[in-house]
């Protein structure tokens, strides 16, 4: 009978457990019976959800990852990689994420849509309190959302130049300051802005973006100095060109090719959603990068590291 009544005691305050928890909101499914340890003595449990689902709620060790702008490019590839690391995601966008919340999904990670505008304070906290509302917890924020903008500066309009900086820093700061109350409290968490090569030296007919990269650079040493004591790291990675949606509309308005970056870049190829990703899924591993705090890390194919000429570059090729 000591058996019997353990066995039950555990399952039902398993069951009263799921259903007071928030986080799990997705239809039941629904077990009418389960065998007590002892033979012919089967307990009955109703409104119970799958013995995985009680595990991990008991073990709360799922990292929770929060990734804006993650529709396409380097967002999407962001989310799915680190779906196959055992994250449960969050996704941002200002547009829907139904392709990768179906990737995420096949990786076996749980997926939830969060849509709203990275640079309005009333979108960040309602994305705040959904995350919070359904995870209880954050573990890695990625800032990925962001804009390019492209126009002789004596041309750019200040609006403009707002919009710019509210996306590309502002929305940063935004999403910063509504998860920092939680991974302080938890004394845990990683930061990941993807900031850009741009934001280390100047381009030109660039400068919103160009300043807002630069001003996330400087967001993200700040929080690392503030922060890093209490346990939540921040970092910034610093893509070269990477072949996406975006840089496919910035060639068509500046009027470049293929080639004039291929042949800037001394390993001679463009970047791709792959190569971020995967340094998003570095600085975002505490085991992997747990003592890496304030770094810029590029990823660029050496752009930045050659102040050669482009026979010197091409004559190794």
């Amino acid at each position: 009978m000591g058996l019997i009544f353990r066995f039950d005691f555990l399952i039902g305050g398993a069951a009263r457990l799921i259903r007071r928890n928030r986080r799990l909101n997705e239809p039941a499914k629904v077990l009418t019976r389960i065998r007590s340890p002892l033979p012919g003595r089967p307990t009955k449990v109703s409104g119970l959800r799958p013995l995985r689902l009680i595990y991990k709620v008991m073990s709360n060790t799922t990292p929770i990852a929060v990734i804006t702008g993650a529709a396409q490019g380097i967002g999407r590839r962001s989310a799915e990689v680190l779906a196959s690391r055992g994250y449960a995601i969050a996704l941002n966008d200002l547009n829907s994420t139904a392709k990768t919340q179906a990737s995420v999904r096949a990786a076996g990670a749980e997926a939830i849509e969060v849509l709203g505008d990275v640079s309005s304070e009333a979108d960040v906290a309602r994305i705040a309190d959904a995350v919070l509302a359904r995870f209880g917890r954050v573990d890695v924020l990625v800032n990925n959302a962001g804009m390019s903008f492209i126009r002789p500066t004596e041309k750019v309009e200040a609006a403009e130049w707002r919009r710019v900086l509210e996306v590309n820093l502002t929305g940063p700061f935004l999403l910063c300051r509504a998860f920092a109350p939680t991974m302080l409290r938890q004394k845990l968490g990683s930061i990941v802005n993807i900031a850009s090569i741009a934001g280390l030296a100047g381009l030109a007919e660039r400068a919103a973006y160009n300043s807002s990269k630069h001003g996330l650079i400087g967001l993200t040493m700040t929080l690392a100095a503030e922060w890093g004591g209490r346990g939540v790291r921040s970092n910034a990675v610093c893509p070269g060109w990477v072949k996406t949606e975006m840089d496919a509309a910035d060639q068509i308005r500046a009027g470049y090719t293929d080639e004039d970056i291929t042949r800037r870049i001394p390993m001679g190829r463009f970047a791709t959603v792959e190569d971020i990703a995967q340094a998003v899924a570095f600085l975002a591993d505490p085991k992997l990068s747990g003592f890496v705090n304030g770094e810029t890390l590029r990823v660029d194919g050496g752009w930045l590291s050659d102040f050669g000429w482009e026979s010197i570059r091409l004559r190794s090729r």
